[in-house]
């Protein structure tokens, strides 16, 4: 059988229930302080800071890289310093400066469209007035309704391939690399057009 409480040993019961309460929360509170002030003498490391690298200053904005380059703004996924890749790049020597491109129209056709943004985003008339414009196209026959243009023409190909390689034949930029790797190599090819490499 139950036994009958008196109010009295309710209102211990109820004072002891709300002291325990208390002093959880007073633990909690205490353990979230105390893991903040940790976490925040660990994370002084692993704040991004601004990147100078061969005289070029790049700051973190959001999560992107910019640089001034002249009277340019430009905004990377990668800063120079963090595009390291685990197989060897083949680059052309003779990748055109960034002013062989001023004033013309700029062709691109890419598999990856992250990769061709980050192009649009640094050359495209309405960021940096550097090209007069931009269109998609195919090198051949691709079936898109482009046009097809050939290396006579500024032509920038991004694909997906298992070999990475930056390499100028003629008037065509090839930026070939794992899917996982495009960006990187297309900031690659942006910091040597404009000399950052």
């Amino acid at each position: 059988m139950r036994k009958i409480a008196s109010k009295q040993d309710k209102e211990k019961r109820a004072r002891r229930n709300q002291f325990i309460v208390g002093g959880v929360l007073i633990f909690i509170m205490f353990g979230s302080v105390f893991g903040i002030i940790v976490n925040s003498f660990g994370d002084k490391e692993s704040v991004v800071k601004d990147v100078t690298y061969n005289g070029f200053e790049f700051v973190n904005q959001n999560g992107f890289w910019i640089s001034t380059i002249g009277s340019f703004q430009f905004v990377f996924s990668n800063n120079p310093e963090e595009i390291e890749f685990n197989e060897s790049v083949n680059t052309s020597s003779d990748i055109k400066p960034i002013n062989s491109y001023s004033g013309k129209p700029l062709y691109i056709y890419s598999e990856n469209d992250n990769a061709k943004w980050e192009i649009y985003r640094n050359l495209h008339p309405d960021s940096n007035q550097i090209v007069q414009r931009m269109q998609d196209a195919c090198l051949e026959e691709c079936g898109d309704d482009l046009p097809i243009k050939t290396c006579e023409d500024n032509f920038i190909i991004i694909r997906e391939s298992n070999n990475s390689r930056i390499i100028q034949e003629n008037n065509c930029v090839f930026i070939d690399g794992k899917k996982e790797n495009l960006i990187k190599l297309v900031d690659k090819y942006l910091f040597k057009v404009l000399g950052i490499e």
